[in-house]
């Protein structure tokens, strides 16, 4: 009797083993399938997606497309026109990938030797020190105060030799805040590389595109997961100066931005009017949800600029919340984690009626 031979564990790099993997949240049709229901029927809070989804000019397109057999673009030239025209920036400083997480992964791919020191402002987004840690870097935490704003003066004393990238999530995720940009600037002085992540930037108040020209160590990522509502097709920006993406191009795949991808990026960005629409929709949904919200004496409602809103559970418990509005067919996102955040849900901002479920769910497992 043949034995299959066991997967040598002795020869993964050591660094793997210490590294946390990201938890995503609960697939949907799994979830559906557990209560019994249509899928349809759920009210998914949970992923930060754009619940009004993309431009019907990207559904269109995309079933009327007959070269799905031909390999994309390597050189992305009319979808980085596109971008740079709707960025205001030149097409040499635009290039696309497979979500921002590409270019997080090949940013420190880039910039960080063993050793090497990655600021972050704890609590942040997972995929940063999950990507640095591949380099065998050391995270520098530093934390957040207890609004979520960042304190600069800790973040500069953290700087040292060893400093390779200082990431800044603004708004950030999981808790909305926004960084100034007077913030930015200040650590845009050390010298080093501070990738700013504008993933929320349509639904905020301020990007840090215009500033890119007059620092060369400033990196900018955007996205049209969340705005644009293409989250399924994975079509993220980084946004720098010609000379910083003359790295990126030497490792990126030759072919990370698919065919599909690419197109609906230019079809969302010429029916970029009907998009602001649903920004605009979204936002003002985020302020009625947040004073639903404020009105249950068991949540903190923090202020947010993303399409979400983070809350912390004053009493009862976050991870028993969320399971018991999985119940009522409403998913929410459940953080507990770092020190910082220990009864935290993070809330997709979706329709009216998702907003009115929602509360409804929330009264109806309200702790005693």
């Amino acid at each position: 009797m043949s034995v299959e031979p066991r997967a040598r564990l002795d020869l993964v790099r050591p660094v793997i083993a210490g590294i946390q993997p990201y938890v995503p949240a609960e697939n949907p049709e799994l979830l559906a399938e557990r209560l019994g229901w249509p899928v349809e029927k759920l009210v998914k809070l949970d992923a930060n997606e754009n619940v009004y989804g993309p431009s019907p000019r990207v559904q269109a397109a995309l079933g009327q497309y007959a070269r799905y057999h031909i390999y994309p673009d390597p050189e992305q030239v009319a979808t980085r026109r596109a971008v740079a025209t709707y960025l205001g920036v030149p097409p040499e400083w635009v290039l696309l990938g497979a979500g921002s997480d590409e270019w997080i992964h090949l940013l420190t791919m880039v910039y960080i030797d063993p050793g090497d020191e990655v600021i972050d402002f704890a609590p942040s987004f997972a995929m940063y020190p999950i990507y640095s840690g591949l380099m065998n870097a050391k995270m520098v935490w530093v934390p957040r105060d207890a609004d979520f704003q960042i304190d600069v003066e800790a973040g500069l004393r953290a700087v040292t030799d060893r400093t390779k990238i200082i990431f800044v999530a603004t708004p950030n995720n999981p808790t909305g805040t926004p960084t100034s940009r007077e913030v930015i600037l200040r650590l845009l002085e050390t010298g080093r590389i501070v990738v700013v992540d504008e993933a929320y930037a349509e639904f905020a108040s301020q990007t840090m595109v215009p500033d890119i020209g007059e620092h060369a160590n400033l990196i900018v990522l955007r996205t049209f997961s969340k705005w644009a509502g293409l989250a399924g097709l994975r079509a993220g920006v980084v946004v720098a100066q010609e000379s910083v993406l003359a790295n990126l191009w030497k490792i990126k795949s030759p072919f990370n931005l698919n065919s599909a991808a690419g197109m609906a990026v230019r079809e969302s960005l010429t029916d970029v009017e009907y998009l602001r629409d649903c920004v605009r929709k979204v936002v003002a949904e985020r302020a009625r949800m947040a004073a639903a919200l404020s009105r249950l004496d068991f949540l903190k409602v923090y202020p947010s600029e993303g399409n979400f809103l983070y809350v912390e559970v004053t009493r009862g418990d976050a991870a028993t919340i969320t399971r018991q509005l999985a119940e009522h067919g409403v998913a929410v996102r459940h953080f507990g984690g770092p020190p910082r955040i220990v009864q935290g849900l993070r809330i997709t901002v979706g329709k009216p009626e998702h907003t009115d479920a929602l509360v409804a769910a929330l009264r109806a497992v309200a702790p005693a």
